[in-house]
């Protein structure tokens, strides 16, 4: 019998060799038309954002450098500064209120509301989630207004002092409009963690029925827990809603009374197209990636599952 040489491949192995080297060439044939959309609408849109924080442009003439002048007048600018606070309002409304009131309503949920009620029930609480933002802003602009229903509710109750142009007051614009994306925000997070709720091993929550836990304690010690990531999930999403929010703002309010209401998204958009201040628009876009980032990192961090 006559020995294979030293080193010879047979053709068995040659032929997974070449179908591995067509396996990975053929995977980067998948990831290449995705990864070229995104190299063209992100990456592309986004250094030329930087480049542009640069100089001083109206975006039709002549650029000056710059430098980092525009960054300078974000952080020193008055005005910027207090749009870039009413972002952070907005989360108090958009994140914290839609998750703590989406928590208690999953948990009421997970108890009382089973069948085609319980269908019911996250029908209608998802309801807001799929209404334009525009028409939502709408909509709300009518309830909230002089002559809207809540100021008629309230009149027909005896607390007509209570009632005001809600979206035109400066003590209660912010918080109006707060309201309105906690109200668009709530259905998501509810449905999310009933979701989550629903994934947890019901023998944890009899566990702690049986070491005589109460409803709060069983809330806390195999809820909260169970939905870590369902909270870090929603959490991120409204954060970024909120940092980022344009539609509700400019269809409500129009960042007015004064620059009460004005969000960084708002304010990017005038200084480009109403003010011709390019440069200064991108700077205030770069600040607003880099405090979306500075806000989701830590949340996605501190809400993902410990491995082993």
């Amino acid at each position: 019998m006559t020995l294979p040489a030293t080193g010879s491949t047979s053709p068995a192995r040659a032929h997974r060799n070449r179908w591995a080297r067509s396996g990975r060439w053929s995977g980067w044939l998948w990831v290449v038309p995705a990864l070229v959309m995104y190299v063209v609408f992100v990456v592309r849109p986004l250094t030329l954002t930087f480049q542009y924080s640069l100089y001083d442009w109206n975006g039709i003439g002549v650029a000056r450098w710059a430098g980092l002048d525009n960054y300078l007048t974000v952080f020193t600018d008055s005005d910027l500064l207090k749009i870039i606070g009413n972002a952070f309002v907005l989360i108090i409304f958009f994140s914290f209120v839609p998750v703590g009131v989406g928590l208690l309503v999953a948990s009421l949920v997970r108890r009382m509301a089973t069948g085609l009620f319980g269908t019911a029930v996250r029908t209608i609480l998802f309801l807001p989630q799929v209404i334009p933002l525009v028409a939502a802003g709408i909509a709300w602009s009518w309830l909230l207004s002089s002559s809207g229903v809540v100021n008629q509710a309230l009149r027909a109750v005896g607390l007509g002092g209570l009632a005001r142009p809600w979206l035109g007051d400066f003590d209660t614009a912010l918080p109006s409009v707060g309201m309105i994306g906690a109200w668009v925000s709530l259905g998501l997070c509810t449905i999310l963690l009933i979701t989550g709720i629903g994934k947890i091993d019901p023998s944890l929550y009899e566990a702690a029925r049986m070491d005589g836990a109460g409803p709060v304690r069983e809330f806390v010690a195999v809820t909260l827990p169970g939905l870590r990531r369902e909270i870090g999930v929603c959490l991120t999403v409204t954060v970024i809603a909120a940092l980022a929010s344009f539609d509700i703002v400019y269809i409500s309010t129009s960042g007015g009374p004064g620059y009460q209401t004005t969000v960084p998204g708002l304010e990017i958009y005038r200084l480009a197209f109403a003010q011709r201040q390019v440069g200064l628009a991108s700077a205030l876009a770069i600040v607003l990636m880099a405090l979306v980032l500075l806000c989701v990192l830590p949340i996605q961090r501190l809400t993902r599952e410990e491995k082993g």
